[in-house]
């Protein structure tokens, strides 16, 4: 067999779930990425209005901003494999409700609901990979990876969206993003059996004690910030890209891979931010600079008057350099929670926050496109963003120096 990125010699079983996981993250980003190259065909099947569409992109994230943390005790009351199994499900179900929707609250809704399922699917996968794979070595290679499902899925939905939709229909690539979920229920069930011991009598800790030390610490405020900056800024660039290149006359087929390769390239600094932590690279060098080329990318990529191939060029380097700053976060946040109790509260906060930002940021940015009338000004507003975010990477990079050894 083919030696994978995050082998393990000594356990056929942990590979099986490191790829398995990998693979329910995937597909369950596709749901994210669906939308993008369909925003064109909504504005024109149910009249979708640009700052609609904003909420659209932002609508699945509602979720994450407000039950992470629930979500997270669920899934250690629970098990992490069971909560993700019904989170696939959801997601199906509310794909393919989407598909019947004839006005665009009832897309509104479905999106709310799919975010319900996306949360439920991917939060409690880090927890599931610790679980299940006993090696040390085999569990860093396979959580790096794990930070890149995003990018993947998002990519993948990009470069194939637009094609299955002009087979299918924008309906029918719902219904098909449905089977997909369905699919990797399946996969999940089969491939990774219930744990041994049963997960459904342990008692969790206490909700209020662990949400006071988490809240009342710096760490988790820094990680989290630092993501609602990144996040926010990324969907609104990169969610967009589909119309604003097809605004610029481009044609159907080049939109979604210039959007794709756009999503792809993040996956290089996810994995870049591992190893360069590794190596002793400091964890606010490694944000300040990922923040510092966002917002020249970004004004560069939207300032209207720099040659096509320029602008396209910054939107790749605001993506790619961009990705050195989830890979950083999911690597210090682990650290700087207040305690070995409070990590997965930690990690939930973060998710909050990262997906408030992903709420927020594309509906500003639509907005803000409506008022100007052009795209010109989205650079100078997620470059305020990065310079917030210079802030939050000087913070954290003091808070790592000042760590102790637990």
């Amino acid at each position: 067999m083919r030696t994978l990125p995050f082998e393990d010699p000594a356990s056929a079983q942990s590979k099986r779930v490191a790829w398995v996981v990998l693979a329910v993250g995937v597909s369950s980003a596709l749901h994210i990425g669906k939308l993008p190259v369909a925003i064109p065909v909504l504005r024109e099947a149910l009249g979708v209005t640009l700052v609609q569409a904003g909420f659209l992109l932002s609508m699945v994230q509602l979720a994450g901003m407000s039950l992470g943390l629930l979500v997270g005790l669920g899934a250690d009351r629970f098990g992490p494999r069971r909560v993700m199994q019904i989170g696939l499900l959801v997601l199906a179900v509310a794909s393919a409700l989407g598909a019947t929707a004839q006005e665009v609250q009832w897309l509104l809704a479905s999106r709310g609901l799919e975010g319900v399922g996306f949360l439920l699917s991917v939060l409690p996968a880090p927890a599931l990979l610790r679980q299940r794979v006993a090696h040390p070595a085999t569990l860093s290679k396979a959580l790096g990876w794990w930070g890149a499902y995003m990018p993947f899925g998002t990519a993948i939905a990009l470069l194939a969206g637009t094609a299955l939709i002009g087979v299918v229909g924008w309906r029918g690539a719902w219904q098909v993003l449905a089977g997909v979920s369905v699919l990797a229920w399946a996969v999940l069930t089969w491939s990774v059996p219930p744990p041994r011991v049963s997960h459904a009598h342990a008692m969790p800790a206490p909700l209020g004690p662990r949400l006071r030390r988490t809240l009342s610490a710096p760490g988790p405020w820094l990680v989290a910030l630092g993501f609602f900056l990144y996040s926010g800024q990324w969907l609104a660039v990169v969610g967009f890209l589909p119309t604003v290149y097809q605004q610029a006359g481009y044609s159907g087929g080049w939109v979604a891979v210039l959007t794709a390769l756009a999503a792809a390239v993040n996956i290089i600094g996810n994995v870049m931010a591992g190893r360069l932590l590794a190596k002793g690279v400091g964890p606010g060098r490694l944000m300040s600079f990922a923040y510092g080329v966002m917002g020249m990318g970004a004004v560069l990529a939207f300032a209207g008057d720099v040659p096509p191939m320029v602008a396209y060029l910054a939107v790749l380097l605001f993506s790619a350099v961009g990705g050195l700053i989830p890979g950083t976060l999911f690597g210090v946040s682990v650290r700087l929670a207040p305690d070995e109790g409070t990590v997965s509260t930690t990690v939930g906060w973060m998710q909050q926050l990262s997906a408030l930002g992903q709420f927020i940021g594309p509906p500003a940015v639509a907005w803000l496109a409506s008022v100007v009338g052009n795209w010109h000004w989205t650079g100078l507003a997620t470059g305020a963003c990065s310079l917030l975010g210079l802030w939050v990477a000087a913070r954290v990079q003091g808070a790592w120096v000042g760590l102790k050894p637990r």
